[in-house]
């Protein structure tokens, strides 16, 4: 019998596996905080005999070389992929064995990166599931574009390529396990559902029902911006990721918080944003940790820039800084938790800002106040509809194009409020009288705000 355990990390939007047999067990595309991958095979009481990555990863930071020196597996890693560190290097059609009658064979699927494996895991010589990294997603495949532009063509007519070569090779019941498509950036189009078979693919993915022509034009007219940290995950994976500390922070004291706004750094509130726009302090920024904290915060802040956090307890501080090491942002500087009054100095005040619905801006409308309407979402958001009159800076540009927001009150939204609350810190640390939008899309037009469409979206 075998047994695969899916290990999901919704922040990022990606999974990874444990699986294996009665004693033995392979991890695929394990996160760079090892502790709970150890935790899940010594559930199991397999021991982990192999750790497997089915690429250099462009949006998080791996811990498969370090799970692979703890737990003494083989670090088996594509033979096309340059690395600075020793491993096991795998090819297409290299076999090792995991247990009595399990075997895992790797199968060379170029398009999100050009030396992308899959892994099919085979029982007594039938495949029984394949983990498909971020070449075959859930109704979609992973984006073609995060290695070289001048490559993005050609990776994409080889994700066309290399999902029908899994399709043809597996029976249609085998589970399709991909790391990413759940929220992930990495992903072409976000996943049509949590599961998967070859089946189910062969009827619904564009990469195995549209020729390869239809196919890649499909897939570049719907690529989004890559976040911008990206770019430092994929030489950080080469290099080899060092091992991370998660021990807690030095605590910060209200003189510490106000110095290091002063020197320029970032100071994070966890906090959710009802209770940031209540009360925060002066210059600090929301970045919910409930929220994608990690795409979000390693996207906007300039890289390498110092970072204390405010939460309400440790035990936010602890969760984020778990996700925050996955996308290398390692340690912060120091932290508070506890009564936001105490992270501010003995006469100093609390800033906050109103929040409000789309119903509160079109009756604000109807009143004649003047005002800014700034919707922060993605371009493909927007172009699917949009409040007349609106200013557009996507959220992860705001922050290098705050003067272009027009002078006035910002009354700042998204699509439901996450977003526009990162906005609206921005914009109050900046000294903008802001009012942050807190409500789905779909309410302004019950609201009656007048909508436009499509081509003056951008």
């Amino acid at each position: 019998m075998f047994f695969v355990d899916t290990l999901e990390f919704e922040g990022l939007g990606n999974r990874s596996y444990l699986a294996g047999g009665a004693g033995v067990a392979v991890v695929v595309d394990p996160p760079r905080d090892i502790d709970q991958v150890i935790a899940a095979a010594a559930r199991r009481g397999v021991r982990i005999a192999y750790v497997a990555e089915t690429h250099l990863h462009n949006d998080y930071v791996t811990g498969g070389l370090e799970l692979a020196r703890v737990s003494g597996a083989r670090y088996l890693v594509p033979a096309g992929a340059s690395v600075a560190f020793a491993r096991t290097p795998v090819a297409d059609g290299d076999a090792v064995p995991v247990d009595e009658g399990l075997v895992l064979r790797a199968i060379a699927t170029p398009g999100h990166t050009p030396h992308h494996t899959s892994y099919v895991l085979e029982q007594d010589g039938r495949g029984v599931a394949v983990f498909t990294g971020g070449s075959l997603l859930i109704g979609t495949v992973g984006r073609p574009d995060l290695v070289e532009p001048r490559l993005t063509e050609q990776l994409a007519r080889a994700q066309h390529a290399s999902a029908r070569r899994l399709a043809d090779e597996l029976d249609d019941e085998v589970p399709v396990l991909p790391t990413h498509g759940f929220g992930s950036f990495c992903s072409s189009a976000q996943a049509g559902g949590a599961t998967t078979t070859i089946g189910a693919e062969r009827e619904h993915n564009d990469a195995l029902t549209k020729d390869v022509d239809s196919f890649v034009a499909g897939l570049l007219a719907g690529l989004e911006d890559v976040p911008a940290y990206y770019a430092h995950m994929g030489p950080a994976n080469a290099a080899g990721p060092a091992p991370v500390d998660l021990t807690p922070p030095r605590r910060a004291d209200a003189a510490e918080i106000a110095a290091r706004l002063a020197a320029g750094e970032w100071v994070v509130d966890l906090r959710n944003r009802v209770a940031f726009a209540k009360g925060h302090v002066a210059g600090s920024l929301n970045f919910e940790g409930a929220g994608q904290l990690a795409t979000y915060l390693a996207w906007l802040i300039p890289w390498g820039k110092p970072v204390t956090l405010l939460a309400d307890t440790g035990e936010q501080v602890a969760d984020a800084q778990r996700e925050l090491v996955r996308v290398g942002i390692d340690r912060p500087s120091a932290a508070a938790t506890g009564d936001p009054y105490s992270w501010i100095r003995e006469g100093e005040r609390l800033s906050s800002f109103p929040r409000a619905t789309f119903a509160d801006l079109a009756a604000a409308r109807t009143r004649g106040e003047r005002m800014v309407v700034l919707d922060v979402r993605r371009n493909s958001e927007r172009a699917g509809g949009f409040i007349e009159g609106s200013v557009h800076l996507p959220v992860h540009e705001l922050r290098g194009r705050l003067g272009e927001v027009p002078p006035g009150v910002v009354w700042v939204h998204c699509a439901g409020g996450m977003r526009a609350a990162i906005a609206a810190s921005l914009l109050d640390a900046a000294g903008r009288t802001v009012v942050a939008v807190d409500d789905g899309f779909d309410a302004a037009d019950r609201a009656g705000l007048p909508l436009a469409q499509a081509d003056s979206a951008h």
